[in-house]
């Protein structure tokens, strides 16, 4: 069975994936629809920040320091970067530490979140779990491994409400041998909550293959989840209710299988929502904007599988960990 990295590492490398120093530019930015102007403009630059990664992940802007963590998963590193320093090791490791079992591929932090002004939340795949991390201290808490009494997967992203609710998905990408790993003690692939403390962790859905990343709604009323299976690269939306829990199927959000069949590079993996409601989704080709109601407006395109991004400085910007590289393109809004 192809691992979801293997893949991705093959796209990567297809003929027009561009070598790029710090500085350089690379890639482009396609309009669908006029509403994509009010967002960015076509002609924005994409410009490389950092390169000389594994596979870069889960990055994350921190406003009050003004840098960028991002995570190398395989290298087991969380990376800060700033400007006019370049990036830097911030967490060494960032994951599981000690020797690294047989069975576990992934050994390193996931996707990051903010968690309060001083507090980074991660999803740590080598370690299977959600933990938190004093920026000032860079001590880890964790605050949940298991449901049930069986060990999560491989934790892979991360999101949280206003008012302190976790969500997180779980697929078995940091297992070797994925579903089939003698390490795999849940019999699916799930999406969970929780209160920020750790408790009143839930399963919120069970059905999808492979969830990966995951946002939410302006409103709250949404939680967006990606499926990263070839052979169902869809976004869905899952309804919640006030109090967070789910209610109903998850909804069909973004279909990439036409994508998919033309080997663009990438699957649908981590994805912002903008205040507007607006989706930056990472999928085959790039990163798709879609409206709220999911029509496709733009895509941004590194020429490499692009896993995760986020907005920072201000929110002026899109930061894009894209295969061996990180980049940033200026929004307008």
């Amino acid at each position: 069975m192809m691992m979801r990295r293997e893949l991705l590492a093959g796209l990567a490398a297809l003929p027009f994936a561009p070598r790029a120093a710090p500085g350089e530019t690379v890639g482009s930015i396609t309009r669908f629809d006029p509403e994509l102007d009010e967002l960015i403009d076509v002609a924005s630059p994409i410009e490389v920040i950092a390169v000389g990664f594994r596979w870069a992940e889960g990055p994350v802007w921190v406003e009050r320091g003004k840098y960028l963590l991002f995570s190398d998963v395989p290298a087991n590193i969380v990376y800060r970067w700033k400007a006019g320093e370049g990036a830097r090791p911030f967490l060494d490791p960032s994951g599981l530490s000690g020797p690294i079992p047989a069975g576990i591929r992934e050994a390193g932090a996931n996707g990051l979140t903010l968690d309060g002004r001083d507090t980074l939340l991660m999803a740590d795949s080598g370690t299977r779990a959600i933990a938190r991390v004093e920026l000032a201290t860079r001590r880890k808490t964790i605050l949940a491994d298991s449901y049930r009494g069986r060990r999560f997967n491989s934790c892979n992203d991360v999101a949280i409400a206003r008012g302190g609710t976790i969500y997180f998905t779980d697929p078995p990408y940091g297992l070797s041998a994925g579903d089939a790993s003698p390490l795999k003690e849940l019999g699916f692939n799930g999406v969970y909550r929780m209160r920020s403390d750790g408790s009143g962790l839930a399963l919120v859905e069970r059905r999808l293959t492979r969830p990966n990343g995951i946002a939410l709604s302006p409103a709250e009323d949404r939680l967006y989840v990606s499926n990263s299976d070839p052979a169902d690269p869809r976004i869905f939306a899952c309804p919640l209710a006030p109090d967070g829990s789910a209610v109903g199927d998850p909804v069909p959000f973004a279909d990439f299988s036409a994508e998919v069949a033309r080997k663009l590079p990438g699957l649908p993996d981590g994805l912002k929502v903008s205040p507007s409601g607006h989706v930056f989704a990472t999928s085959p080709g790039g990163i798709h904007i879609l409206s709220p109601q999911g029509r496709r407006l733009g895509l941004i395109a590194t020429g490499k599988a692009i896993a995760n991004c986020c907005f920072g400085e201000n929110g002026r910007s899109l930061f894009m960990t894209s295969s061996d590289m990180v980049a940033r393109v200026r929004l307008r809004a």
